[in-house]
């Protein structure tokens, strides 16, 4: 759940430049043009910067998630072999037996 969450947002960073920019074939002046291309740059590369991160974040969080989910593994494995065990111990035992 985490992980789509994170992509979620890795989704909106990558769009959000693509949104700030005005639409194709609006006229724009060269005065209002210059001074915003500075600052999308620097948004963009803020953004670039927020998506490595949670790429990282989604990254240890599936590692943590993968080892977590072999050590359910080997405790199911236990779990088995000592109730293999007990059936065995009980086999021999007699119910009777106090």
């Amino acid at each position: 759940m985490r992980v789509l969450l994170s992509l979620a947002a890795v989704a909106i960073l990558l769009a959000a430049p693509a949104c700030a920019a005005p639409p194709a074939g609006t006229p724009q002046d060269s005065s209002t043009a210059a001074p915003a291309l500075p600052a999308v740059r620097q948004r963009m590369r803020h953004n670039q910067v927020e998506v490595k991160r949670l790429q990282q974040e989604v990254a240890r969080q599936e590692s943590a998630s993968q080892r977590a989910s072999r050590r359910l593994a080997q405790q199911d494995a236990q779990i088995a072999e000592l109730r293999r065990q007990l059936s065995q111990v009980q086999a021999v035992v007699p119910d009777d037996h106090p």
